[in-house]
Parts: C-alpha cells; sequence; structure tokens
C-alpha cells in the first residue's frame, strides 16, 4: 500500500514542476537546460504547425470569398511554412505534398 502512495506523490510532482519549467528531479545543471531547451523548443514547433494550420484555413475561406489575390499570397505562405515543417520533422513530407496540391488545385480552380 505504500508502494502506491509513493507513486501517486511522483508524479504529482512531476506535474507540478514541469508547469514551473524546471524540474527538481534534475540535479545536474546540463539536465536542468535541457530541459528549459526542449520546453522552448516544443512551444516554437508548436507554434510552428499551428501557424500551418491557421493558414491553410484563411487559404481556403479566401478561395470560398473568391479572392484570388489573397489566396495566391496566402498560398504561398502555406507552402513557404509547410516546407519549414517538413525539414524540422514536424510533418511528413509526404503529407505536406498532398496538402500544398489540394490548396493548388483549388486555386487554379478558382473563377
Amino acid at each position: 500500500m505504500r508502494k502506491c502512495l509513493k507513486k501517486i506523490r511522483f508524479f504529482d510532482r512531476i506535474d507540478t514542476d514541469i508547469e514551473e519549467g524546471v524540474s527538481e528531479l534534475a540535479n545536474i545543471k546540463s539536465s536542468k537546460k535541457a530541459i528549459k531547451v526542449i520546453a522552448k523548443k516544443t512551444e516554437n514547433n508548436h507554434e510552428l504547425k499551428a501557424r500551418v494550420k491557421n493558414l491553410i484555413k484563411e487559404t481556403e475561406k479566401a478561395i470560398l470569398s473568391d479572392d484570388k489575390e489573397k489566396a495566391n499570397t496566402l498560398y504561398k505562405d502555406v507552402q513557404k511554412y509547410l516546407d519549414q515543417a517538413v525539414s524540422k520533422g514536424l510533418i511528413k513530407s509526404n503529407t505536406a505534398d498532398r496538402q500544398k496540391k489540394r490548396l493548388s488545385n483549388k486555386v487554379k480552380n478558382m473563377k
């Protein structure tokens, strides 16, 4: 019974430490720094993926509103950020190619 209580306390401690940004479990200076670096990289990766998704949505809205100039400029931005996400390994290349192809077909078929 004591083992179960220790595990619960251990996991509670991890959750609170991650929220603060630095873990008390890490004693070595380099591992504390690594935790900070990983948190920063994770945040940057999340921002890039969110930017890609939002740009795709904005491009599709521009396509539906028949705004050809805006759709073309947004499509170029989508291509740029999709390629960045692929180079960072956030999105697989086939997925990015498929998304670019679908958007390009929609932009080309605009009246």
